[in-house]
């Protein structure tokens, strides 16, 4: 790669939206270089559940999960910490599809179109409308932007002094794979004391858990098998979950400092995008969905000044803040407030009540947390 060579845009990151966005951009003759720590394929703590709302922007790119093999999901179960179910149907419908699968999927069609550097990003510099960016093994790249989708929680973060960065988190996340009796069509989101876990089927017939608690609930046990036996497992659902499905994973993928405090679309004019901008709680079920549609509105935001070679950093700065506020802010909104009542033993008892007598009322918060299918 020449060293001097200026990139219409360099993207920090190779999850679900840095892929999606590479692989827009450069379908419309933008020169893109992606920078991703990891080499494909791997596994990431998260829930494998995507809504429809993005299939049509998927296909459009020439992305169709279904076709290797994503299970099509139209059910949705929860059940409150004593296990007592409520069921309803997905507004929209959704597929279960691993990240060990989806990653590689899009990236297969990135890499014949973008320049991918495997590398970590130390330094993201901005001076004279010109980005500089500095990797671990000394790269030093240039771009007249750049976007971050290096995740909910990065070092990254922490050099451009990102205010959300100083503010406690005391969540932990946790996910494997298992062998078990699971419907293909349903997601479900079990409750236990201090969190919950989301089960869903993936591509190869193989169940994904992943679930969300915090460090108060988790560290009176310590270990992942002991909390899972002693806490998650109070739940008749969990307990039958844990106790018979079988492991798939040597060991469970863990992150911590889950942040879910506000962030910036925009921040050091690099345009965040995916967890990078926003983190919906995982209760909602939809950060996938979310980290494509985010990619979809940049891109063609982006696009448009592209084409017609007539960029205002900070017209396109404003248009992308407002865009991306107008369609998750409200979503980013509601799923603080359904974590605060299932978080809250006598709340939560109050809106599975509720729900129970109103069964209207749980596809109408679902529609809350998700867009529309259309393209």
């Amino acid at each position: 790669m020449e060293k001097t060579k200026t990139w219409d845009i360099i993207i920090v990151g190779g999850g679900l939206a840095g892929l999606t966005t590479a692989l827009h951009l450069a379908n419309n003759y933008c020169s893109v270089c992606l920078i991703e720590k990891n080499q494909y394929p791997n596994h990431k703590v998260c829930g494998e559940y995507v809504s429809n709302e993005v299939l049509p922007y998927l296909r459009s790119l020439g992305i169709d999960p279904l076709h290797i093999g994503a299970k099509k999901i139209s059910k949705f179960k929860i059940t409150d910490i004593k296990g007592k179910p409520i069921t309803a149907n997905l507004p929209l419908g959704g597929f279960g599809i691993s990240r060990y699968a989806f990653d590689q999927l899009i990236y297969e069609s990135v890499k014949k179109k973008a320049h991918v550097l495997f590398d970590t990003v130390e330094k993201i510099g901005f001076e004279k409308n010109q980005f500089s960016v500095t990797t671990q093994n000394k790269e030093v790249l240039k771009a007249n932007f750049v976007v971050g989708a290096f995740g909910k929680r990065s070092n990254l973060d922490a050099f451009l002094n990102r205010k959300f960065m100083k503010q406690n988190s005391s969540w932990l996340a946790v996910k494997a794979h298992y062998e078990y009796d699971f419907p293909d069509n349903t997601v479900a989101l079990h409750n236990f004391q201090g969190g919950y876990c989301g089960l869903s089927k993936t591509e190869t017939d193989v169940v994904n858990a992943c679930y969300l608690t915090t460090f108060k609930s988790f560290k009176n046990c310590g270990k992942i098998d002991v909390f899972q036996n002693e806490e998650l497992s109070k739940n008749p659902f969990l307990n039958d979950f844990f106790t018979n499905a079988r492991p798939l994973f040597k060991k469970s993928l863990t992150i911590s400092q889950v942040s879910f405090h506000k962030k910036k679309p925009v921040e050091n004019h690099i345009f965040m995008i995916g967890d990078s901008a926003g983190l919906i709680h995982p209760l909602c079920g939809n950060g996938m969905a979310m980290a494509i549609k985010s990619a979809q509105i940049f891109s063609e935001l982006f696009l448009e000044s592209f084409q017609k070679g007539n960029f205002n950093r900070d017209s396109l700065e404003l248009d992308y803040r407002k865009k991306w506020e107008d369609e998750f802010e409200s979503r980013l909104k509601t799923g603080r407030f359904i974590q605060r009542v299932l978080m809250n033993p006598r709340a939560s008892k109050v809106g599975f009540a509720l729900a129970k007598n109103i069964p209207s009322l749980v596809p109408m918060i679902i529609k809350k947390t998700h867009g529309n299918s259309k393209s």
